[in-house]
């Protein structure tokens, strides 16, 4: 399983890709250099992972302008993607990928898959440019994640990495104060 600090090893899967209306290949090898957050969920035609991904989609042009690409994987084929794209409101505003893991080879990857069940946990990760992870999160099938809140994980684990000796607060928002590692800060907090 793929631990937080770890490089991911590149895997390939059939992906729906909205943005071309196609079925295609995507390898992760293909985003080095770039973020890449993968937003695991169970199912197709299910009820809290619509409201994700329409989420994730009404974030998407955010994570991009921070250099990022968002991948959502579940265990449905890429043409049960597609049926899902093209009947679901809130699946139609999707324009990222979406990773087809039938034999759940990518959520065994990561260690998000239900054995007993066949999907896949609500898990999100946050991959670097060089293919390390950076951030893990993982929940139960009942609560939805926030768009909003993986964005500003996004952005935090951008500033460590630009800014060096530097870490996040609790709750850091971009443009508020960071913390200097320093053993002069070392009870003083």
């Amino acid at each position: 399983m793929v631990k937080v600090g770890e490089i991911v090893p590149d895997f390939e899967a059939d992906a729906y890709l909205p943005e071309k209306d196609d079925i295609g290949k995507v390898k992760l090898s293909d985003y080095r250099g770039k973020w890449v957050v993968l937003a695991f969920y169970p199912a197709d035609f299910t009820f809290v992972c619509p409201t994700e991904l329409e989420e994730l989609a009404d974030y998407y042009e955010e994570f991009k302008k921070e250099g990022a690409e968002i991948l959502s994987v579940s265990t449905d084929t890429a043409y049960v993607h597609k049926a899902w794209h093209d009947t679901s409101p809130a699946i139609k505003k999707i324009r990222y990928p979406m990773l087809a893991d039938p034999a759940g080879k990518i959520s065994r990857l990561f260690g998000t898959y239900i054995e007993d069940e066949g999907v896949s946990w609500r898990a999100t990760f946050i991959i670097d440019p060089d293919g390390k992870v950076v951030h893990m999160e993982m929940h139960d099938l009942s609560i939805g994640r926030s768009a909003k809140e993986i964005l500003r994980r996004l952005r935090a684990s951008k500033y460590v990495r630009e800014h060096p000796g530097q870490v996040c607060p609790a709750s850091w928002e971009p443009g508020k104060e960071t913390l200097e590692v320093s053993l002069d800060l070392v009870g003083k907090i």
